[in-house]
């Protein structure tokens, strides 16, 4: 049956002819058509749009009377400019990374790329060191006055914060400080850097450095803590990779509080957006007749917050295959100004089906002491810096951390062990008190000299709702894990699987079960002994650096009062 075709469609047809639909699927089935050669089609843009709908039509009609069962013809394209291949980007520590240093490339002509950190110019020799943020080592540049691009030298144009495009060959340094230099050939002066410029050689503050996080990764220690929270997250990703665990990507806006504690951030469109929101009248906001809140006008149609943990998510995953972890940030609306706490930070939580207490601490003990053991073999320059100028002897704690067993003892145990301490501490300990920082550190940094400590079985009064009631009815399968200079870096628990004692636990801490309906299902629908654990990134980046400021552990921190960048 003939199609009836508009004049529009007609030329539509003139300009593809002799492409039929079938034509048209050759293109993507022609061999000739693959992945290094990107056709071009013989028309234009405009003229595609300007006939969109008729050529709809046109396919429409030749498959509608059998046209689109005739062979191909084969199709002569033009061939476009072929795509540049990808790849690696060659930086300083392909030239100083290697145990050579640099020697090994002595006499060869390279290009380096990067920013100035520092500059001095001698009367017949110009230092020009480099760094482009592949690791801690700058790449010292010496120019002479008859180098291509001197000029930019002489007029000031290359000053600290400046990009510049640097070729030149590798030479032996005559300096103690490096083994080679380049020997500069060319300068390129990429973008100029205003004299405002607030980092130069002077040391500042990292208070000062925090009101310039747009800037401060151009530092020494910030390039460190960069590279190092870098090989954490990935050495993260590996260990649980190489176990069989699944990542799984954990809602951030969520119904439910995990911790129970309601110290969350509330998401909400009751509140008008942008720049409207600065002049939005209270009283826009829609109220019931009862004059509360009418979150049924909300996005979401009740309240919802941003995440405090996605443990409970990562639960139902963990219930269907097996073993998986999350790894994103989470979200604490606690008005807490210290150096302890952030409002936004990242957190890795592994969940294990078929697990228990045993399982949970013996997870969290190979975690933890493979990721400090890939950072000591995998960024030593960072890591002597820091040895040098953070905290000295870190290196030592960590290797502690890989070499010495993990002590591990129960919560009674550990308050009788507090107790008996010849120690004052600002708060007092009791049974049945959530243990201070103080006290966690007490216990790993003195009474077990440097150790990891693993406290478990803590009273369930203290612990989330959550977490497998023990035998004696009091406590709850709960594990921290405790290390030097921090304290708590871990916590984990078995978590309860049995539906009554969860129902009763979520009565006792007066959460709504209507909300955990979909929580509550995993203990009626094939429900298994399974545990977990969480540990905050910034938390472990603090440990493996010795950086005594937690907003100096994450590139851009959220505090109270603080939301800048």
């Amino acid at each position: 049956m003939a199609a009836a075709i508009s004049p529009a469609a007609s030329a539509a047809l003139r300009l593809l002819k002799p492409l039929s639909a079938a034509r048209l699927s050759s293109l993507f089935t022609n061999p000739k058509f693959n992945h290094t050669s990107a056709p071009l089609l013989l028309f234009s843009h405009a003229a595609l749009s300007r006939h969109h709908r008729s050529l709809c039509s046109v396919v429409s009609a030749a498959v509608s009377s059998g046209e689109a069962t005739k062979a191909p013809e084969p199709l002569e394209l033009e061939k476009g400019a072929k795509i540049r291949e990808f790849s690696k980007k060659f930086k300083i520590v392909d030239i100083k990374g290697g145990d050579d240093q640099g020697l090994d490339r002595l006499g060869e002509t390279l290009v380096v790329r990067g920013w100035v950190r520092t500059l001095r110019v001698q009367s017949s020799v110009t230092f020009i060191e480099v760094n482009d943020g592949s690791c801690l080592s700058n790449m010292q540049c010496v120019m002479s006055s008859d180098a291509e691009g001197y000029d930019q030298v002489e007029s000031g144009s290359i000053a600290t914060g400046a990009s510049v495009w640097i070729q030149g060959t590798v030479v032996a340094s005559q300096g103690s400080k490096q083994k080679v230099e380049l020997k500069v050939d060319k300068l390129i002066l990429i973008g100029k850097s205003d004299p405002s410029f607030p980092i130069q050689k002077k040391r500042v503050s990292r208070e000062f450095l925090r009101t310039q996080a747009h800037l401060r990764p151009r530092t020494n220690t910030f390039g460190a803590v960069a590279r190092v929270r870098n090989a954490l997250a990935y050495a993260t990703h590996k260990f649980f990779q190489e176990n069989g665990f699944v990542w799984l990507s954990s809602p951030i806006i969520t119904a439910s509080d995990c911790e129970g504690a309601g110290e969350q951030f509330c998401v909400t469109t009751l509140i008008p957006n942008s720049s409207e929101a600065t002049n939005a009248p209270v009283n826009a906001i829609p109220k019931t007749k009862e004059g509360s809140i009418d979150w049924s006008k909300d996005f979401f149609g009740k309240p919802a917050f941003l995440t405090v943990s996605g443990q409970l998510n990562a639960e139902t995953y963990a219930t269907a295959l097996t073993d998986v972890y999350t790894f994103g940030p989470t979200f604490r609306a606690e008005n807490s100004n210290t150096s302890r706490h952030l409002a936004e930070f990242w957190m890795i939580e592994p969940e294990l089906a078929f697990a228990d207490l045993e399982d949970d601490m013996a997870c969290a003990t190979a975690y933890l002491q493979y990721v400090v053991k890939y950072i000591l073999e995998n960024c030593k320059e960072d890591m002597d810096f820091f040895n040098t100028w953070v905290e000295k002897g870190i290196i030592d704690r960590l290797n502690d951390v890989v070499e010495k067993s993990v002590v591990q003892l129960t919560y009674t145990d550990a308050v009788s062990l507090l107790l008996k301490a010849n120690k004052k501490f600002e708060f007092p300990v009791t049974w049945g008190c959530d243990l201070q920082s103080e006290h966690e550190r007490y216990i790993t940094e003195v009474a077990f000299g440097g150790c990891p400590v693993i406290i478990r079985d803590y009273p369930k009064v203290i612990k989330a709702f959550y977490m497998r009631e023990n035998d004696d009815g009091k406590t709850v399968a709960a594990m921290d894990m405790l290390v030097p200079r921090i304290g708590e870096l871990i916590g984990g628990s078995q978590r309860e699987e049995r539906l009554d004692y969860l129902e009763k636990r979520l009565d006792d801490k007066n959460l709504n079960k209507e909300s955990y309906w979909w929580y509550l299902d995993l203990r009626r629908y094939g429900s298994v002994p399974h545990a977990g654990f969480g540990l905050g990134f910034e938390r472990l980046v603090q440990f493996a650096t010795g950086i005594d400021n937690i907003r100096d552990a994450i590139p851009f921190p959220r505090a109270p009062g603080s939301a800048e960048f």
